[in-house]
């Protein structure tokens, strides 16, 4: 991905430490970064900041989502709602790199009470620097993703 695009981030309170060191690199590297939330370490629900986020990338094929709450569980299921959303949990390098490689995520989510800020990070620069393949048998799934959406919404 180049840094044309902006990066969404969005998280709740067991997120907000993750999302600030995350911010703060990605800044440090020149990337554009809009935060949507949480700001600070009060509590919230993770759903309404998600969804803000979501709705943003979903309606701008020109931002990419980081989302993150305790687990990265609901965070997930709460942005794979939105339309035109793939969000993909990552916790490890093959599965940040099949996320983008396969499925053309759009959303990355990590869970801040599950991965440290340094692994977070290297998989974030992973994600960002990998592209989705060109195979089509990878274009003709994300293809039927987006139908799916179009029948059930």
């Amino acid at each position: 991905m180049n840094k044309e695009f902006t990066i969404v981030m969005a998280s709740d309170h067991a997120g907000f430490e993750l999302k600030e060191y995350l911010k703060s690199k990605l800044l440090k590297n020149n990337y554009k970064v809009e935060d949507v939330g949480c700001f600070s370490k009060e509590h919230v629900d993770y759903p309404d900041y998600i969804l803000k986020g979501a709705q943003v990338v979903g309606k701008n094929n020109n931002k990419y989502g980081v989302f993150i709450c305790g687990t990265g569980i609901g965070a997930s299921i709460v942005a794979n709602k939105v339309k035109n959303i793939r969000a993909a949990l990552v916790y490890n390098k093959k599965t940040t790199i099949l996320s983008r490689k396969h499925n053309n995520a759009n959303v990355v989510v990590f869970g801040g009470r599950t991965i440290s800020k340094c692994k977070a990070y290297k998989l974030l620069k992973l994600w960002l620097n990998t592209p989705f393949s060109n195979e089509e048998r990878h274009q003709r799934r994300v293809k039927k993703i987006s139908e799916i959406e179009k029948k059930i919404k």
